[in-house]
């Protein structure tokens, strides 16, 4: 019989769907080709953001057969417990990365009706365009959407807030207290506790310990748990963003067209092995839950805990260093003991504090149009990328250059007293800083959604502080 842990790591087993893109890809064109505005926005989100527009898309709008409901059960989709509007079935592709479909009752062709695209603010890519359309949702609700009509469809732009669906004013949000009139003075009070908490302490059990029960308060202030993982990632991509000129410039770039990070992929956090757990912890009061785990083998020194959220779609790369012998080890619930001499996550975190307190995110992966993106960090900013560490077809990934951050003296003396650095190392991080963060140049194809373990153990390597 099988066991849980085989079934789990089944579940995870990531495979290609081609046939599915392609019939995404041929939605996408039909919807271009009915819609000036959005075929020209296409046009424009390749030479100024690096994106193409299935990047952003959110969902479709399809007037079809039932048997075009036949034909996506045949691609991996099912239908879910959501409708958009009444009697109108939606469908989610669990398998793969791709956008959900409404189907509509028609004759003939599968016809798009809506193509809806996600941003972070409808607001401002109506005001991103010179739209002048006013956004309909609460301020800081589950759903807001603004309408551009088309030739023969309409682009409908999406803002969601932990939800789902397809109600711009939910009845299941609002039973959750998410509509009352001061839900949004309360969404933005949540957020704020987040924003200003304390992020540097000298003792990181005290750190954890503050920071877990201010999850607690951020949930109990917005109300819901998946309102307050919203607020306290798009906070987390912030002072990632803070930190990182790659960032700044690329999220410019998709400001101007008004369509902000909703192109996130996953967010990489660092953790020392002893309070990994605590990390996980933090995450499943969130809501996140456990999707596949990595041991990168004997010589590779690193493993990694995915973590997907399932309403607001948010995905969690955790890291950490990890011995040969404990491949079979539950590293996301058992504190480990620090190593001897610390691999590249742990040395990032001795130099740098752990993710979820000072340091930060390490990097942000967001989906993009590859050599695009690359081509255009660098002559519009002169920003390098390194070396492709996944160059498949249906998966390419490289970082830009390494930001280099400030290391602390006192952080540097305590890893060359505990033997993992030497002198002349203490002195040059002292002297230079040590790489800190990076932005993921990522392109997927074939809705494929898992990683590559051989090729991540690579580029944790070559960014090892001691090498630069």
């Amino acid at each position: 019989m099988a066991t849980a842990t085989e079934h789990a790591k089944a579940a995870f087993e990531w495979r290609r769907w081609p046939e599915t893109e392609s019939l995404i890809d041929d939605l996408t064109r039909q919807a271009l080709d009915r819609h000036a505005f959005a075929r020209g926005l296409a046009e424009r989100m390749i030479p100024e953001t690096g994106t193409i527009f299935q990047n952003w898309l959110d969902h479709f709008v399809v007037a079809a057969p039932p048997s075009f409901a036949n034909r996506l059960a045949t691609l991996g989709y099912e239908r879910t417990a959501d409708t958009h509007g009444v009697g109108v079935p939606v469908y989610a592709h669990p398998g793969g990365v791709f956008p959900r479909i409404a189907v509509t009752p028609g004759k003939g062709e599968a016809a798009v009706r809506d193509a809806g695209i996600k941003v972070e603010s409808v607001a401002a890519f109506s005001g991103a365009h010179d739209l002048g359309l006013r956004p309909h949702g609460y301020p800081m609700g589950p759903l807001r959407t603004i309408r551009v009509p088309g030739e023969g469809a309409d682009l409908v732009v999406v803002e969601r807030r932990a939800y789902l669906g397809f109600e711009n004013f939910p009845t299941e949000a609002a039973r959750e207290g998410r509509m009352k009139p001061h839900a949004a003075r309360e969404a933005l009070a949540a957020r704020d506790l987040w924003l200003g908490r304390k992020r540097r302490f000298d003792d990181d059990a005290e750190g954890f310990a503050v920071t877990e029960a201010l999850v607690d308060d951020v949930i109990e202030t917005a109300g819901s748990r998946d309102l307050a993982c919203h607020l306290i990632f798009e906070v987390e991509r912030d002072y990632w963003q803070s930190r990182n000129r790659a960032a700044q410039v690329q999220k410019a770039r998709q400001d101007r067209l008004g369509l902000g990070w909703a192109n996130h992929d996953h967010h990489t956090f660092r953790s020392s092995r002893r309070f990994f757990p605590n990390l996980i912890r933090i995450f499943a009061k969130l809501g996140f839950f456990l999707r596949e785990s990595f041991h990168a083998g004997e010589h590779a020194g690193w493993g990694a805990q995915v973590l997907e959220h399932p309403t607001t779609g948010i995905v969690i790369f955790a890291d950490l260093d990890l011995a040969p012998e404990e491949a079979e080890q539950d590293f996301a619930h058992q504190a480990l003991a620090d190593l001897p001499r610390p691999g590249t996550v742990g040395l990032w975190v001795a130099l740098h504090g752990e993710s979820i307190l000072e340091a930060g995110m390490h990097h942000l992966e967001a989906q993009f149009e590859f050599d695009a993106l690359r081509d255009g960090l660098k002559a519009q900013a002169g920003i390098e990328t390194m070396k492709p560490f996944s160059d498949f077809p249906f998966l390419r990934q490289a970082f830009t250059a390494g930001e280099r951050w400030a290391v602390s003296p006192a952080r540097a003396d305590r890893a060359l007293a505990a033997g993992w650095i030497t002198e002349e190392q203490r002195d040059k991080f002292v002297r230079e800083g040590a790489i800190g963060s990076h932005l993921e140049n990522l392109q997927r194809r074939e809705g494929y959604k898992g990683f590559n373990q051989q090729a991540v153990s690579a580029i944790i390597a070559a960014t090892d502080p001691r090498l630069h």
